[in-house]
């Protein structure tokens, strides 16, 4: 599809650990919302089985690092509010134009 630059691959690979972390620190915020509600504990517990297995499904939970997926990947991130454009600001110029082509 796109030839990916070697320092925004590296990029890549070195930034998606770190907004995965992030964003499962923002998901731990929530499931601790869920946790605090005045429920009865068996519904408590399914809400959160249920989020829990929606979001393990996430992009910000599990990534394939691939360079043939990285642009879809980084759209998808930033579309679902993983990351945002700020976090892509060390990349390529060529590589943001393509995102925001995306976008």
């Amino acid at each position: 599809m796109y030839n990916i630059k070697e320092s925004d691959w590296k990029l890549y690979k070195k930034l998606v650990p770190i907004w995965q972390e992030r964003y499962m620190e923002k998901l731990n915020n929530e499931y601790l919302e869920i946790l605090s509600k005045e429920k009865k504990a068996s519904t408590i517990f399914w809400e959160l089985e249920k989020r829990i297995n929606q979001d393990k499904k996430s992009l910000g939970v599990i990534i394939s690092m691939s360079r043939s997926t990285m642009h879809q990947n980084v759209y998808i991130m930033l579309r679902d509010n993983i990351i945002n454009f700020e976090d892509i600001r060390e990349f390529s110029d060529d590589f943001k134009e393509i995102i925001k082509l995306f976008y």
